[in-house]
């Protein structure tokens, strides 16, 4: 048996999970629930953290359905939690897929910025700015998609390259001696440099406005906020964050801090510059008129997006109608492809509410609200803000802004804060959740996804990797957000 359990996935990870799973018996009948659901807590990261080495549905998945059996949590409490992330998960099954067929488009307008802007300070910046300023006008997970569908593209021409016979550059020596070993290792870096900077971009701006993350939405609901008062409550915060963000991008690719600074390998760029000419010599018609669609279907997306016609995944599934309809992709097994990428997330993040629903239903986070609630009303603000934010990190923020929004509102209307009291701690919430969470993948869903898409293993992309990644962002956006709610709230 524990030949084929976890398949592949090393021994000792193995027996690891199986001790667990043996341990949270005991563990509740000796320490109570609360404590074993912290452990569960604690044992679910840890299968987010081995994500290289088992997918963490199968690990992370073992350990929901015991807090279901062990009582911790119900599943009629876990379906509770996907009934209200439902946007979030028909976001995941049709936009992610709705990307898949605009590919070509992407990889297309993509590859003439990786080989016209020469600078990697240069392009690290556009990609920090475009993933922010998409982020705040359509939403984080779309944009980490196209971002993942960006790198897998250009991975994937890079190594159509490395295993062929060419020649491109015309130097004589084949491709794939010259695409080899350390030129392979920094390609590599490359690209991990410029995905990190772009979803750091998206949380840049997907906290400043009402649509850019699932939890914002739900605390302008709310608060009653519209788009514009969301926007203009959070720019106090969110504003000097942006730019501080930016110039944290600038500094770590000139001075090659935390595994950035790596540069496109001259020898890869005229390669891959000579390989994209020759692409676009020989395109046929069909292929070109399959552009057009793209760029027509990209336009009504982003219209969509912007003026909320309809909610995330109804945009993305008519955006997979339109482009397959008129590009003429009629196969169910053609059709099928599209939805490989984003189902396991899917699929795991439905796990990762079985765990929210256990943290629901054991009150662990109640503690920490009643004690923000009773400290002096000037000290409120950034003890909310810091709370949320460690508590982000260690769960999701979705969830915690949930909880938090939900126990001021009723603090406000038991009259134990006043409405001025209540505007500044759910900007407090909002800020709280959405910038220090950069610390960790299971902090925000699209680093989350990141981690557990096909790129990651492309790019060598571990849990640690992108904690350590996104350690000089936690500090400068943190600490500069602390700043600001305390002079600004």
């Amino acid at each position: 048996m524990l030949k084929h359990f976890l398949g592949n996935s090393p021994r000792w990870f193995k027996l690891t999970i199986i001790g667990f799973l043996i341990f949270n018996v005991f563990s509740l009948y000796a320490f109570g629930p609360t404590v074993t659901a912290w452990c569960f807590i604690g044992e679910f990261i840890f299968t987010l953290a081995m994500a290289l080495k088992c997918y963490p549905l199968q690990s992370g998945g073992l350990l929901a359905i015991q807090a279901i059996i062990l009582n911790l949590t119900s599943a009629k409490q876990a379906y509770h939690e996907v009934e209200a992330n439902l946007e979030v998960i028909l976001l995941l099954v049709f936009m992610v897929a709705g990307i898949y067929f605009m590919k070509p488009l992407i990889m297309y307008i993509f590859s003439k910025v990786f080989t016209k802007v020469k600078s990697k300070m240069l392009l690290s910046m556009l990609f920090v700015i475009l993933a922010a300023f998409l982020s705040a006008f359509l939403d984080a997970l779309t944009v980490t998609a196209v971002l993942i569908s960006v790198a897998v593209g250009f991975y994937g021409v890079y190594h159509k390259i490395h295993s062929s016979d060419s020649d491109y550059d015309g130097s004589g020596t084949l491709d794939r001696k010259q695409l080899s070993g350390e030129t392979l290792e920094e390609f590599r870096s490359f690209l991990r440099s410029l995905v990190m900077h772009g979803v750091v971009g998206t949380a840049l701006g997907g906290v400043m406005t009402i649509v850019g993350e699932p939890q914002n939405l739900l605390i302008g609901e709310r608060m009653g906020w519209e788009f514009i008062e969301f926007f203009q409550r959070m720019a106090p915060i969110t504003i000097p964050v942006f730019f501080c963000g930016v110039l944290t991008t600038l500094l770590l690719e000139q001075f090659k801090l935390f595994g950035y600074g790596a540069k496109l390998p001259e020898v890869a760029r005229s390669i891959i510059e000579n390989y994209t000419e020759e692409e676009e010599r020989n395109r046929t018609p069909k292929q070109k008129f399959g552009l057009k669609v793209q760029a027509v279907c990209g336009i009504l997306l982003i219209i969509g997006l912007a003026f909320h016609l309809a909610p995330v995944g109804f945009i993305g599934l008519a955006l997979i109608i339109l482009n397959t309809a008129f590009m003429g992709i009629i196969d169910e097994h053609k059709l099928g492809h599209a939805f490989e990428e984003a189902l396991p997330f899917t699929a795991l993040l439905v796990v990762f509410f079985v765990i929210v629903a256990m943290i629901h239903d054991q009150h662990l986070f109640k503690p920490i609200i009643d004690w923000a609630l009773a400290l002096p009303i000037d000290q409120q603000p950034s003890m909310f803000y810091l709370a949320n934010g460690i508590l982000s990190m260690i769960s999701d923020n979705v969830f915690v802004a949930t909880v938090y929004i939900g126990e001021v509102k009723e603090a406000f209307d038991n009259g134990l804060i006043n409405q001025s009291q209540l505007d500044k701690l759910a900007i407090a919430i909002n800020t709280g959740t959405n910038l220090p969470s950069v610390a960790t993948p299971n902090g925000q869903a699209a680093f989350l996804f990141l981690l557990t898409s096909a790129l990651a293993p492309l790019i060598n992309l571990s849990y640690m990797k992108m904690v350590k990644m996104a350690f000089p962002y936690t500090i400068v956006l943190g600490t500069v957000g602390l700043i600001c709610v305390k002079m600004f709230l």
